[in-house]
């Protein structure tokens, strides 16, 4: 699942909008990436299952087994998605049938499965059509999708247990073990790589050069082209080489497919000019980077009724042409990378006295969780998977510690030495001691976290260790210390560390959408320079409040591609 997106730093931001000629083929573009996984998001898993001494529930012959998986939701409910074949006779059953189900990182998949005996009489019915309730359970276990991917071998062994209710208690018992296997599925990893270019391209604009871009899109068979590449814009510019874009072979159909390449001059009101295009197979792309001789681009013409495509002077390019293996993000989790949690939170006076109800960081005695606590819950829950010991660095910002100065990055524990906490509930209980044992005060500056959890990062690559770092950091206003988060931010886009930023509250967050480079042109810092790769998203948690997608889905559906980007940039293989 190949990076098919120009992503490796400089200049501006690959682009939205609309074409004139085409329509809503940049639009597109975006959907076409989010829905086919380019980026090495999301993928199919395959599961396979075993059991090892299952309980013998018949009384001439052997248990005859089968697995049937479920799925809780979101709100509770549990959804059969797959049963198993029955196997015959068999305390220790391994399972021919596969459940093949799509792996999303941003969220928790909690798998639920339950062993039963088939009974004799019915072994002759379809097992879509039996009726569990006439069946006898062997045992039940339940993990998480994550849990299983994030095992060296991918491989996760589970209890299974029979709940036996009885008049005083109801107790569970160790019937055998069930184990669940995992493989990624796909067809190929073989990814190309081009560096393209275009020379003497036709100015659209009157008063200055063109700001051109390309849009690569595949050709079905009925004839429709579906974008699936965009660069981005170099302003100015008649001869523009843009950055390297990966085309995975499996995602264009094959080498000899027909692929169309659009060069559009930028339009700040969406409506792209089309300076020309070529159509071509990725073969004959090779062929024309082992030539070294460009390409016309043609323009179709409307010529009375008909439409003719006229040979511009205009050349399009292929400066460079590899094809390469790239790695998903199961294949690093499998060669045992981890994903380190770290979290800051805001304890600037703007967030309300504690004490009262209509604080920020008030502690409801209900239970009922603040911002701050569902924002470290939900995300926390997702990441806490991919970190072996669950220990992580929490801090907070912008209070003053007892008899103390106001510290901009002190330890969330109230430790001066040690910063990490054990597990989820440890962030939330130092977060609920601290909020009675600080003085709230300001003002919001993000760089000395930045700057903290980014030495620990450093430390770590230092040390080549298999570790990615993601810090949280939860705040209720804008950073007032705009630049020095800037030149904080720059420096980090260089470790393995991507920040997530959650607003918290009513104010006007748009400053803050500065940090997150989707909205426009790379970070840039003091000294002018310019972050190596996106590594901030940001979300006001008021957008997602309530909506179909959760704070933890909108925070980290990007994480997946920022850690791809970070490896491949570097030429960091997985070991597996």
């Amino acid at each position: 699942m190949g990076n098919c997106c120009s992503d490796v730093g400089g200049r501006m931001a690959a682009v939205g909008g609309t074409a004139a000629i085409t329509g809503n083929q940049i639009d597109a573009a975006d959907m076409y990436l989010k829905s086919r996984d380019i980026h090495g998001i999301l993928s199919q898993i395959e599961l396979s299952f075993s059991a090892t001494n299952l309980r013998d529930r018949d009384a001439f012959s052997k248990s005859d087994p089968m697995l049937v998986v479920y799925i809780k939701e979101r709100d509770g409910a549990v959804i059969e998605v797959f049963r198993t074949e029955v196997v015959l006779n068999s305390l220790n059953p391994t399972w021919i049938k596969k459940y093949t189900i799509a792996y999303h990182f941003e969220v928790v998949q909690t798998l639920l499965f339950h062993v039963f005996d088939v009974d004799t009489q019915f072994l002759n019915i379809e097992v879509k059509m039996l009726k569990l309730e006439e069946q006898q359970s062997l045992g039940e276990a339940s993990c998480a999708l994550s849990e299983i991917v994030t095992k060296p071998n991918r491989s996760l062994t589970l209890d299974l247990v029979r709940r036996v209710e009885s008049v005083s208690s109801t107790h569970s018992q160790h019937h055998g073990k069930l184990t669940v296997h995992a493989e990624e599925c796909f067809s190929s990893r073989t990814t190309a790589e081009m560096m393209l270019s275009c020379l003497d391209l036709e100015s659209k604009d009157l008063f200055s050069k063109c700001d051109p871009f390309l849009v690569i899109s595949k050709l079905v068979e009925s004839g429709i082209s579906i974008p699936v590449c965009k660069t981005e814009i170099l302003k100015n510019d008649h001869n523009p080489t843009w950055k390297p874009v990966f085309l995975n072979i499996q995602q264009v159909g094959s080498k000899d497919s027909p692929l169309v390449i659009e060069c559009f001059n930028f339009n700040s009101n969406g409506k792209h000019d089309l300076i020309g295009k070529v159509q071509k197979s990725l073969a004959d792309l090779e062929k024309i980077h082992s030539g070294r001789e460009g390409e016309n681009l043609f323009l179709p013409t409307l010529v009375g009724h008909d439409c003719e495509n006229k040979i511009l002077k205009s050349k399009l390019f292929v400066e460079k042409f590899s094809e390469t293996i790239q790695h998903t993000f199961l294949d690093y989790l499998a060669g045992g990378f981890e994903l380190n949690f770290m979290v800051a939170i805001d304890f600037t006076a703007s967030n309300g006295n504690p004490r009262l109800p209509d604080s920020l960081h008030y502690i409801d005695p209900s239970g009922r969780q603040n911002a701050y606590q569902k924002a470290i819950y939900e995300v926390g829950e997702v990441l806490q998977f991919y970190d072996t010991d669950k220990c992580f660095p929490a801090w907070g910002f912008g209070a003053r510690p007892i008899d103390g100065p106001v510290s901009h990055c002190f330890n969330l524990n109230g430790s001066n030495n040690y910063c990490k906490v054990e597990g989820i509930r440890g962030i939330m209980m130092a977060y609920t001691s601290a909020l009675f044992n600080v003085s709230l005060a300001g003002p919001t500056l993000f760089g000395h976290v930045i700057n903290k959890a980014a030495l620990i990062a450093s430390q770590s690559l230092a040390d080549e260790a298999q570790k990615y770092f993601v810090l949280l950091i939860i705040t209720d206003g804008v950073v007032t210390d705009l630049q020095e988060t800037k030149d904080a931010l720059v420096k980090a886009s260089d470790l393995p560390l991507s920040i997530l930023i959650v607003g918290v509250g009513g104010a006007d967050f748009k400053e803050m959408e500065i940090l997150d480079a989707d909205k426009g042109e790379r970070l840039e810092s003091s000294t002018g320079r310019v972050a190596s790769r996106d590594i901030v998203q940001f979300v006001p948690f008021r957008d997602v409040q309530g909506g179909e997608v959760s704070i933890v889905q909108a925070l980290l559906a990007e994480l997946p591609t920022q850690f791809l980007t970070y490896m491949r940039s570097r030429d960091i293989k997985p070991r597996i």
